[in-house]
């Protein structure tokens, strides 16, 4: 099979077209020199290109698109989520039709269906909200809704998306890398106590999933993808930290006063104009002090999916030298 990439540079995507370049040919955006060299090192062939600039002639050949790049900070303007996700999904689902491409395979997350409330136990009819207030959450809404509606099985083409969550293991330069970065400022703290329950998935399930979505599922469906494992945050943090020899500490902020305070932030850094993003932001502070746990009886059922890795052999991995 053929298969082009987007955000191949990035944690998801790379570990994506790694293991998709065993056995496939694989082709991958690349937006710049470095990323071009980022691709090379998976093993796949950079294009250069870029979202929303993307053309039948970067997807010549192509079976399927796995599309795991987008905007994913917690702190950004309107135009910043709004171009990546929904704009650069959308020119992409456009292209794909008329290139000829038959399975669009999305990387979504569950925050499609987050406003800052608890998700416990859900599975896939659980409804996006009338609202949010996270821009992430509704563009990334957004965006899968688009490429849910693109199915269309007349013209032989198949949409399908995953929503992981948690998303963490080896190549990590988000969660693990912010949290050594706040716990060596001393920015760190926990909200709750780290008492809400999640769950996760490491990236080697995340990519069998991403394997068989190639070849299997319902077209126009989404898939909750997990380790199948409930954890509290302050578990698994502590245990995740420790895989990088950081012990995290005792400080605690209330979940209430946690909300309460990045709203303040947020309105302080855009009333301002301050640079970079404030320490806090409401997305994380009601992320880390709701409950998520969800079900995954839908991927196991249609896709044939089961985790690969428990978070218990995960975690010991990354401590093995």
């Amino acid at each position: 099979m053929k298969i082009f990439v987007t955000g191949a540079s990035g944690f998801v995507g790379g570990a994506a077209a790694t293991a998709l370049s065993r056995g496939h040919e694989v082709l991958a955006m690349a937006r710049s020199a470095p990323s071009a060299d980022r691709v090379r090192a998976t093993g796949a062939r950079p294009v250069t290109c870029a979202l929303g600039s993307v053309t039948e002639e970067h997807l010549a050949g192509c079976d399927a698109i796995v599309h795991a790049a987008a905007f994913v900070e917690s702190w950004g303007t309107r135009d910043d989520f709004w171009t990546a996700n929904v704009e650069g999904t959308q020119q992409l689902l456009d292209v794909a039709k008329r290139g000829g491409v038959r399975r669009f395979v999305h990387i979504g997350t569950e925050a499609v269906l987050f406003a800052g409330q608890d998700m416990r136990d859900i599975d896939e009819r659980h409804p996006y909200p009338a609202s949010t207030p996270f821009l992430y959450s509704e563009t990334k809404g957004e965006a899968e809704r688009r490429v849910l509606a693109a199915n269309d099985p007349a013209g032989g083409f198949t949409t399908i998306s995953l929503r992981p969550r948690f998303i963490w293991g080896p190549g990590d330069l988000t969660i693990l890398e912010a949290t050594k970065e706040m716990v060596a400022d001393g920015r760190y703290m926990w909200i709750d106590g780290g008492r809400a329950r999640t769950s996760t998935v490491h990236i080697h399930n995340l990519v069998h999933a991403i394997d068989l979505a190639l070849a299997r599922g319902g077209g126009g469906e989404a898939y909750f993808i997990t380790d199948d494992e409930v954890h509290t945050f302050h578990d698994f943090m502590t245990r995740y930290a420790a895989t990088a020899g950081v012990t995290l500490p005792d400080r605690n902020l209330p979940g209430w006063a946690a909300r309460a305070l990045a709203t303040v932030l947020e309105t302080v850094w855009r009333t301002l104009g301050l640079a970079g993003q404030p320490p806090l932001t409401r997305f994380v502070a009601c992320l880390m002090s709701s409950d998520c746990t969800l079900r995954i009886d839908k991927a196991r059922r249609e896709l044939g999916y089961a985790p690969v890795v428990s978070v218990e052999a995960g975690l010991a991995a990354l401590t093995r030298p």
